[in-house]
Parts: structure tokens; C-alpha cells; sequence
């Protein structure tokens, strides 16, 4: 016991780090993924074709490679990042492509009849989007955006492959000094514990969207 209040803090604070890229990841590409995917439907061919180029590499390549090209790669063309702002930049380009496609399947599965009844009232096509179809978009996407922030809480561990200072990575080093498993049994309970807080959190909402008809 003595031995894991004695690790406890080097784990918080890894802890602390991967819920600030967490955090972050969500509040950027969450909002990036709904302008991408407005893109992904709109009637201008050539930013379709990009934008279903960008998904399709980040969808196809693991984000692993992404992390190491970013931090490790993009150096060697003179472009620097901070080990953070490289972790952070590769997780928002790798996550905003996966919720572009979610809300774009979102977008595409609300009925046209939707957009005509707003042309009827004389909305704008913001003033549709907002009060309209970007609610139901919401309710529709609920459960597969949980999916992803499951995922998420999950693959900040992959920044310790460049050295950022996360959970896992406290976990690595207090076991690899002291030959002892307890420090990454105690990374597995904290990783279970974020998991199960976004897994509750993402079912309230659910359920607050589920009385909407």
C-alpha cells in the first residue's frame, strides 16, 4: 500500500496529460468534423474529392504512423512541432476525419422533406441547419460518436511512442525501475475508470435524446 500511494502521483499527473489531449481532441475535432462533413455532402465536386482524400488517409493509415510521421518526420522538411502539439494536431486530424464520416452518414439519413419545409418557412440554410437538422443529426450520431470517444480515451496512450509524459507511459517507467506489474495494473484501473465515467456520461446524453420524437 505504502509502494502505491508512493506511485500515485507520477500516475495522476500522466493521467492529468491524457485528459487535456482528450479534452482537447473533442473540442476541436468535434466541431471540425461537422464543417468537413458539411463538405462531404455540398454540390462542389472538387472539395468532395479532397475531402474524401483526407479521410481516406487518415482512415487507412494506422494513428500510430500518424504521431511518427508528425513528430518524427515532418522535422526532416524544416516543420517542428512540440511533443504535445504534435500529439494534439495528429489526434484532431485523425478524429475529425472519423466524425466527418459519422455526421455525414447523419446528415445524409434525414429526409429531404426536411430541407424543403425550411425553404417553405424561408429559413436561411444556416437558420436550417441549426434549429432543424443539425438536433436530429445529433440524436442520430449519438451512439457512434460514443463509440469513437471511447476510442479515444484508449489511443492517447499512443503518444508515448514520442515521449509525452501520459498515463501509460508513468506506468512504463515506475514498473520498469522497480520490476513490478502493480504500476500498469494501477494504469489499467484508471484507464477503466475514464472509460467507464465517458461511457456513463455518453449514455445520460443518449437518454436525454431518446425523448425527442
Amino acid at each position: 500500500m505504502n509502494y502505491i500511494i508512493s506511485i500515485m502521483p507520477s500516475l495522476f499527473s500522466g493521467a492529468k496529460m491524457t485528459l487535456i489531449l482528450f479534452i482537447w481532441t473533442l473540442v476541436i475535432s468535434i466541431p471540425l468534423g461537422i464543417i468537413v462533413s458539411l463538405g462531404l455532402v455540398s454540390h462542389f465536386k472538387p472539395l468532395r474529392l479532397v475531402l474524401k482524400f483526407y479521410i481516406w488517409i487518415m482512415r487507412g493509415t494506422p494513428l500510430l504512423l500518424q504521431l511518427i510521421f508528425i513528430f518524427y518526420g515532418l522535422p526532416i522538411i524544416g516543420i517542428i512541432f512540440q511533443r504535445y502539439n504534435a500529439a494534439l494536431f495528429a489526434f484532431v486530424l485523425n478524429y475529425t476525419a472519423y466524425f466527418a464520416e459519422i455526421f455525414r452518414g447523419g446528415f445524409q439519413s434525414v429526409p429531404a422533406g426536411q430541407y424543403e419545409s425550411a425553404h417553405v418557412l424561408q429559413l436561411t440554410y444556416w437558420q436550417t441547419l441549426r434549429h432543424i437538422i443539425i438536433p436530429q443529426v445529433s440524436k442520430i450520431v449519438i451512439p457512434s460518436i460514443g463509440n469513437e470517444v471511447i476510442n479515444l480515451v484508449k489511443d492517447t496512450s499512443l503518444v508515448y511512442v514520442i515521449g509525452l509524459g501520459e498515463l501509460l507511459r508513468a506506468g512504463n517507467v515506475a514498473t520498469a525501475r522497480d520490476v513490478t506489474l502493480v504500476p500498469l495494473v494501477l494504469v489499467g484501473i484508471i484507464y477503466l475508470l475514464m472509460t467507464g465515467i465517458a461511457s456513463f456520461v455518453l449514455k445520460k446524453i443518449e437518454h436525454n435524446y431518446s425523448k425527442w420524437k
